[in-house]
């Protein structure tokens, strides 16, 4: 018999959780006293947003005959909300007509991004059938239709919005490669009004090409070696399966996989090779390649670690846990097709295909075309740039942008980070990038100005107007180490702002304000927002520079330049606190900043023998009884402050001290009495042992988003000389490297004594303890939160809580 395991069951409590969620009822819910204002949850945010449609139709270009489908959303650390939605009108699907509604941290409406530029107004009654259509679509695109049936819309992706018919069409394009073109046909006319490729590729696709199922997770995550062609030599991500060999399926990033298509594609027009046409790459020792082409696994060992450094740099600097931000991993083919000269990322497969190259040049398997590729992703998953017109230049531009970032993210020895896309790749034999992003004009096709032409060039040469604004926001105008980038018509000139702060502006800007049918002009806009929200006056102006130099002028209401961020230091109120005159006093003041960065601490009034540290923790013994009115103030390098006000009452020096252990049923022996947990955390099961008889508290352990918690009121008395909180806790974890993904909080009511995560890991049980004088003679609440993300568990076990007084 399998013993029962209570965290390979649903738990009670998320269950009701999971129903209250169904019927649309509030989940119940306890907060500590003087807590902060907790964060809206995307459910409040999104129910909110949806009354604003209601009340706010002027602003969202809406019809009475309009329906809006939310399609996910994003709260900022101040508060601020952005729930986008898709519009249907008469109940067909509108393309290009979505929206983004914004609303303050309190969910009261402040404004709405909008594709459209006026209410629809038009017959949905066709003229061309659904079967002509698709003939039409077929004789624009040499190829097939798809298995689905042809889709009436209404196209509102340019031009005037017109009733249409969406026909997929799969065929093979010029690049030899797989193609899905989304055709557009005007369901009055007939004619085409706009089409674009699903597959998204790292080069143009107008050009002749040259000559010539996941696998299940057997034993856990590894470390591998790489011998790449494009990298060098590498520590990747691996898995190792039970029968002791390694495999490139790297369990600590989503189980993203790198496969041998084995050159081949799918003739169908399928663009996902398939599992049952591909390989996998399997050692028995943990290293892949020899960096050579004659080794299949040395560009397996490219790719593999492009979509490891890429996975990481959206987790650690934009907080994105995976593509889809679902702790998802995406599948990667090497070796496509024969001599393709190309890589692509499909949103339909979910993948990410590399090319070797045509006869002469190098496999597509760079660093910064993975961060390319897996880009297209994030767009698709967000803004969902349409992949045509401006909106598809920015598509494409945003996937260089990332691209690079990621390169420089990575710092790679075999693969300098620089400002050129495709260097490695020598894609035209004479050792030039296939673009540059300081003058995307050097390559003869590329637009570096902005102008009403852009929008009919190949989505690949608009995107230079992206790239050489992110260029001179990041690194300025004229002449520097990485390049020279003139502005356009004798702007002036532009003061870079760094990688850091252009690249998080650009991902608010697609994460939050652009829509699928944004344009240049629309991008202005979106990033000065971005900047606004992120940092102020200066950054902001420096974007506005950045697009008057490439020649995306002054668009009408756009806003100015704020003096701060929309969102200052948020100082976390501790209450009112108390002390007493000869005893130590210790309280930490924490507080959060929306930009994230790290902020330093002042305070005025504090009593006398107190002072706080620059990183908020207030110390000191007391020497004067008295109440003393305190102001904390935190600064973020900007110089934003926030401040959190509260008194701290201290009492003489008298009375008396009885010895006590406060905590009551701190071994859990008699199960949950006395404490309050989620369900299933108190247990005696023997997978996680106790540290000392039968119970412990176990939180987490699910290996999927997860919170759990254990709480216990406990009255502190006054007058004592020693109080010591303890606790033993044990920490494992199926998470590898150093980063916190999975988190433990140990608090004294608002005070947070400890933080653990999965980095904390180790065998058997570890002593804990700290001083909480501070909180003589008050009731207090002691708890743990346990906060688990999408992927890979962390079990927090803990036993033997006592507070000890004397």
């Amino acid at each position: 018999m399998v013993p029962f395991d209570p965290k390979r069951a649903v738990k009670a409590g998320a269950g009701l959780a999971l129903v209250a969620g169904l019927l649309g009822l509030p989940a119940a819910a306890t907060a500590a006293p003087n807590a902060p204002t907790p964060l809206a949850s995307a459910s409040v945010a999104v129910a909110d947003a949806k009354a604003s449609l209601r009340t706010h139709g002027a602003a969202l270009r809406a019809s009475g005959s309009d329906a809006f489908v939310a399609k996910g959303s994003t709260v900022d650390p101040n508060g601020t909300r952005h729930v986008r939605f898709d519009r249907n009108y008469k109940g067909l699907p509108v393309l290009g007509g979505d929206v983004i509604v914004h609303s303050a941290a309190n969910g009261q409406f402040k404004e709405a991004s909008v594709g459209l530029e006026a209410p629809l107004n038009l017959s949905t009654s066709p003229a061309v059938t659904a079967q002509r259509a698709a003939a039409l679509a077929v004789g624009g695109y040499a190829g097939k239709p798809a298995s689905s049936t042809p889709q009436l819309v209404v196209d509102a992706t340019a031009g005037s919005p017109a009733l249409a018919y969406r026909v997929v069409v799969d065929g093979k394009a010029a690049d030899g490669g797989t193609s899905r073109m989304n055709v557009l046909i005007d369901a009055q006319s007939g004619l085409i009004r706009n089409a674009w490729d699903d597959v998204q590729t790292f080069a143009t696709r107008n050009r002749a090409a040259k000559a010539g199922a996941a696998t299940a997770i057997a034993a856990g995550p590894a470390t591998g070696n790489g011998k790449g062609y494009q990298v060098g030599n590498v520590t990747l991500g691996v898995n190792q399966k039970a029968d002791g060999n390694y495999e490139l399926l790297d369990p600590s990033r989503g189980n993203g996989e790198t496969r041998d298509a084995n050159n081949k594609g799918d003739a169908q027009g399928n663009t996902d090779p398939t599992v049952a046409n591909s390989l996998s790459f399997t050692s028995a020792n943990g290293t892949f390649g020899d960096n050579t082409l004659n080794n299949r696994a040395t560009v397996a060992a490219d790719a593999h670690y492009g979509v490891q450094w890429t996975w990481d740099y959206f987790k650690n600097v934009h907080g994105r846990n995976g593509i889809k931000g679902d702790g998802v991993g995406a599948r990667s083919y090497v070796h496509y097709y024969v001599n393709y000269d190309n890589a692509g990322w499909s949103d339909s497969c979910f993948c990410m295909i590399y090319g070797d190259g045509a006869a002469g040049s190098k496999p597509f398997t760079e660093l910064d075309v993975a961060g390319h590729e897996m880009g297209h992703g994030v767009t698709a998953s967000v803004a969902g740039l349409i992949y045509s017109g401006e909106s598809g230049g920015l598509n494409e531009s945003t996937s260089d942008i990332f691209g690079t970032l990621v390169e420089f993210y990575a710092n790679a020895a075999a693969d300098t980070p620089d400002y050129l896309i495709g260097e490695k790749i020598d894609i035209r034999g004479n050792g030039t990038p296939l673009r540059w992003m300081d003058e995307p004009n050097k390559d003869g096709s590329s637009h570096s100005c902005w102008s009403t032409s852009t929008k009919n060039v190949d989505v690949h040469y608009s995107s230079g107007v992206g790239n050489k604004f992110f260029y001179q926001l990041a690194v300025g105008s004229g002449s520097s180490s990485w390049g020279n980038s003139p502005t356009c018509a004798s702007a002036p000139a532009v003061t870079g702002i760094g990688n850091d702060k252009a690249g998080k502006i650009w991902y608010k800007a697609l994460d939050a304000y652009m829509t699928t049918s944004e344009t240049y002009a629309k991008a202005r806009i979106s990033t000065i927002k971005a900047a606004n929200d992120l940092y102020g006056a200066t950054e902001c102006n420096a974007v506005k520079a950045a697009w008057k130099a490439v020649n995306v002028a002054v668009q009408t209401g756009e806003p100015a330049c704020a003096s701060t961020p929309s969102g200052s230091p948020t100082v976390t109120n501790p209450g009112n606190l108390t002390g007493k005159v000869g005893v130590a006093f210790s309280q930490q003041v924490s507080a959060t900043d929306p930009q994230g960065d790290a902020v330093t601490f002042s305070a005025t009034g504090l009593p006398a023998g107190l002072a706080i540290s620059t990183s908020g923790l207030i110390s000191g013994t007391p020497t004067t009884a008295g109440t003393a009115n305190v102001v904390v103030t935190a600064k973020d390098p900007a110089n934003n402050a926030g401040t959190a006000s509260f008194t701290i009452t201290v009492s003489p020096a008298s009375g008396g001290c009885t010895a006590a252990q406060v905590v009551a049923n701190g071994g859990f022996e008699s199960g949950a009495a006395s404490w309050t947990a989620s369900s299933g955390v108190i247990d005696n099961g023997t997978s996680q042992p106790a540290r000392s008889g039968s119970y412990k508290a176990w939180l987490n352990g699910y290996g999927k988003a997860h919170t759990d918690t254990l709480t216990q009121s406990v009255t502190v008395p006054s007058g004592c000389s020693t109080y010591t909180l303890s606790f033993y806790v044990h920490i494992d974890t199926a998470e590898s490297g150093t980063t916190a993904y999975d988190k433990l909080t140990v608090k004294a009511g608002t005070t947070t004594l400890a933080t653990y995560s999965n980095a904390n890991a180790a065998s058997g049980y570890v002593l804990k303890s700290f001083n909480l004088s501070a909180f003589a003679g008050q009731t207090v609440t002691l708890s743990f939160t346990g906060v688990e993300d999408s992927s890979l568990k962390t079990n927090f076990v803990i036993d033997d809580v006592n507070l000890n007084v004397s």
